[in-house]
């Protein structure tokens, strides 16, 4: 999704996500049904030349995500002290393992997710949880 001009309605976006589109309705549906004051909207982005979609809460910022031609990526950022919080959670081992040894900017380091299967979907509710509960 790199043309400017192409605005991602929710059918375009549909038609992009092809068999991983139940996935995606499952995530925003967890997320709208379970957390207070989230929002969330496409923007483009000059810098990565792309369309991206931002989930807030308040003015928290809980994930970034971009579309794949059949699929979709979902981004979340963490600072340090979410490092105990995300070890002594139920999250799969590898995603602990992907937060530990990600590349750190600043104080931030990304987990992110190719959304293939539900057991992605089960990880991003468990990771938006963490985002929100953190301060």
């Amino acid at each position: 999704m790199s043309d400017k001009q192409v605005i991602p309605t929710e059918d375009y976006v549909f038609s992009i996500l092809g068999e991983t589109k139940n996935l995606w309705q499952e995530i925003m549906k967890h997320a709208f049904e379970n957390y207070k004051e989230i929002s969330g909207r496409w923007n483009y982005y000059n810098d990565g030349k792309q369309w991206l979609f931002k989930m807030v809460q308040k003015k928290k910022t809980l994930f970034w995500a971009s579309l794949l031609e059949g699929g979709f990526r979902i981004t979340f950022y963490f600072g340090d002290k979410a490092e105990p919080v995300i070890e002594n959670s139920i999250l799969p081992q590898s995603v602990k393992d992907e937060f530990k040894s990600a590349k750190k900017y600043g104080h931030i380091r990304p987990v992110t997710f190719i959304v293939n299967d539900y057991n992605d979907v089960e990880s991003i509710h468990k990771m938006i949880e963490i985002k929100s509960r953190l301060k």
